[in-house]
């Protein structure tokens, strides 16, 4: 991959800057805002919850830096699923969700977890649908609605430490369909009409997500990011952290359709997130969100908005 460069803007240049509703965005940039440790961030960090001009806060302490490292900008799309389950295995619910056991062996595959019952023991509840399950661990969180009609909240523990293989791209690469077709829908249609071949599918991503129940979470908080707190929908993203700080306001320009201009907050990472110019939007929680988010495939630019200092030492080349 190529070496990230650094492109200073201007606020004029940001399409549609002036119509967004900056004080979201800064709501929503001050619930990390503690979690940003760099001291070049604190006297932006500080000011923000006080500030009562929230577009002449980005514009006086921030400068839009697009950064780029050669490959084009993909946008996608991520939820927090809402599932059927029960916290004991019977003929139905017999598909599970694992906390991380401490004794698991090191390099363990999907395979081998789910073949070799590595987990077992470890249980946080039963799903209906192992499709249900693989895809919980691709968003990372979940609801489980629960018989008593209780709901558990499930977020993100660990994983195997093995690197995400692409479903979608798989099953491009094997002709089943077209790369400007295949999306979540597709991949859990095809999985449930193909349970033997869409097993050995889902095996090939050798990564395993394990999970923790979420005890201290509102009903209108997101899931947690990777910032320690909720995220929130339509105004945090999942980005690379080796390209963008955690929470960093991030202008975003999603192309066509629904296209989007908005200010966001880096708040959240992801396994196949990796790159200067590739973000997953969250959407919501719930099989609404998950319709549109499954959906977003879509190029664009984004642009981080960067304390003054750290932009201009970057297009320097200082650091």
């Amino acid at each position: 991959m190529a070496k990230a460069t650094y492109h200073i803007q201007r606020f004029d240049d940001l399409n549609g800057w002036a119509a967004d509703e900056h004080r979201a965005a800064l709501d929503v940039f001050c619930k990390t805002a503690d979690r940003i440790t760099d001291p070049w961030w604190q006297a932006a960090c500080h000011l923000a919850p006080t500030s009562t001009d929230p577009r002449g806060f980005f514009e006086m302490y921030f400068r839009p830096v697009l950064i780029s490292d050669g490959q084009p900008m993909l946008f996608t799309g991520y939820y927090e699923p809402e599932i059927l389950g029960a916290r004991v295995a019977d003929d139905r619910f017999k598909y599970p969700v694992h906390a991380l056991p401490p004794d698991l062996p090191k390099g363990a595959t999907r395979r081998q977890i789910e073949q070799g019952q590595l987990a077992k023991g470890h249980e946080l509840v039963w799903l209906s649908d192992p499709v249900d399950a693989f895809f919980l661990q691709v968003q990372g969180s979940g609801r489980i609605k629960l018989p008593d009609g209780s709901v558990l909240r499930l977020g993100f523990a660990a994983k195997n430490g093995l690197p995400y293989t692409s479903i979608g791209k798989e099953l491009v690469a094997r002709g089943v369909t077209s790369a400007d077709q295949v999306s979540a829908a597709f991949i859990q249609s095809w999985v449930r009409q193909n349970p033997d071949a869409g097993r050995d599918l889902l095996w090939i991503n050798e990564s395993y997500v394990f999970f923790r129940i979420l005890t201290d979470l509102a009903d209108d908080d997101g899931p947690i990011g990777a910032m320690k707190r909720p995220v929130t929908a339509g105004r945090s993203i999942a980005v690379d952290p080796d390209h963008v700080p955690l929470g960093a306001p991030v202008w975003i320009e999603k192309d066509a359709p629904d296209p989007m201009t908005r200010l966001m907050v880096a708040q959240d990472t992801g396994s196949a997130i990796k790159g200067a110019q590739r973000a997953d939007i969250f959407f919501g929680t719930g099989p609404g969100a998950g319709a549109i988010a499954g959906g977003v495939k879509h190029g664009g630019r984004m642009i981080v908005l960067l304390p003054i200092a750290v932009a201009d030492r970057l297009a320097a080349g200082v650091i």
